[in-house]
């Protein structure tokens, strides 16, 4: 048999950023010197080597901590279409023939309508692929971590896909669920708690999201983020010319100052600041250096709305800007940006302060 190798590059975002995701894979695999051929579809986003050399350098090198728009990453086989009469067989010989073994299996599907009306057929041939898959010695208890990824964008379309630990996400289809808190004032109030999980391990949150800490939260009302900051126990100085909510001021944890968050100034340095404010990129970046240059804070996380097109080159221009600010002030940082699960047209960065 022929072995198949992974000559594509696989990547799951949310659906209407295709474009975006495969502009920022196109750089990635731009300065590594490989030429791709793109493809795309309802949330996802594909990048295949012409030269037909295995992918597996380029995805390693483009890691996905360091990756905006994805949710998912991984070096994938030719897609296959499958019988409808035996899905199972051309999967189990692309398996074979890719030499490939793993520690276990997961089926995935598009963040779409078409995606998750899948669900049915999936479960009935989870475990009859399992079981054959054991018996062919690929599925196996130790195979250094790695994950076998059945992505179905149709019924009898898939492709496979293969994850390295370290080097993907480790939730279903790259997406967190949260849910929303009753007694909080916003939806909103989930971009923030999904932040906290995406840069911040959850082994330090009793150390960095501690009870004895401050923060700002800069156009904070009606206070969907000041909210999981009271309920970590900060005390939030909480800044809108706008009304909070009623039920979240009586915790007493809160200063609520009318004031323009883009020219206020917190009294002293202050553990956090947080803001969502909805306005123009380059503005709300401005206001952010001004806090990190002059290091008002140690952690900053904040959203930056997006355009309707270029966003990739928007976001990458932002953050280089912000890299070269706070280099010339002499602050040392690590820099993080995500386009999270809750977030729509935002990306959400996150700055910690090494220094």
């Amino acid at each position: 048999m022929t072995e198949v190798v992974p000559t594509s590059w696989l990547v799951y975002c949310r659906p209407g950023f295709e474009s975006d995701t495969l502009a920022e894979m196109q750089h990635h695999a731009d300065q590594q010197g490989v030429s791709c051929e793109p493809s795309c579809g309802d949330g996802w986003a594909c990048l295949t080597r012409l030269d037909g050399e295995p992918v597996n350098m380029l995805h390693r090198q483009a890691a996905f901590q360091r990756l905006i728009f994805a949710r998912q990453s991984l070096a994938a086989l030719p897609a296959l279409n499958l019988s409808r009469d035996d899905r199972l067989s051309s999967m189990v010989e692309q398996v074979k023939a890719s030499r490939w073994n793993f520690e276990e299996i997961w089926h995935e599907t598009p963040d779409t309508n078409d995606g998750k009306a899948l669900s049915g057929l999936i479960k009935a041939l989870t475990k009859p692929l399992e079981s054959i898959l054991k018996k062919r010695g690929a599925l196996r208890r130790k195979a250094g971590g790695r994950r076998l990824h059945i992505f179905w964008t149709e019924g009898d379309r898939v492709q496979l896909g293969i994850s390295f630990p370290g080097n993907r996400s480790e939730l279903i289809n790259g997406i967190r669920r949260l849910r929303s808190p009753s007694r909080a004032p916003s939806r909103s109030t989930l971009k923030l708690e999904e932040a906290w999980h995406e840069f911040i391990p959850r082994d330090e949150w009793d150390v960095r999201l501690a009870g004895h800490m401050q923060a700002a939260d800069l156009g904070a009302a009606p206070g969907g983020w000041t909210w999981q900051l009271v309920q970590r126990g900060m005390y939030v100085y909480a800044i809108d010319n706008g009304p909070m909510d009623a039920e979240l001021m009586r915790t007493g944890q809160i200063d609520h100052l009318k004031e323009d968050g883009f020219t206020w100034a917190p009294p002293q340095r202050l553990d956090w600041l947080v803001c969502d404010i909805v306005d123009k990129p380059v503005r709300v970046l401005a206001m952010v250096e001004r806090w990190l240059t002059q290091k008002w804070c140690r952690e900053a996380i904040f959203n930056l709305k997006l355009p309707m097109k270029k966003r990739w080159e928007e976001v990458s221009r932002c953050l280089a800007t912000l890299t070269e600010a706070l280099s010339e002030a002499n602050v040392s940082a690590d820099i993080a940006c995500r386009h999270l699960y809750h977030d729509r047209e935002e990306v959400t960065v996150h700055v910690r302060l090494t220094h």
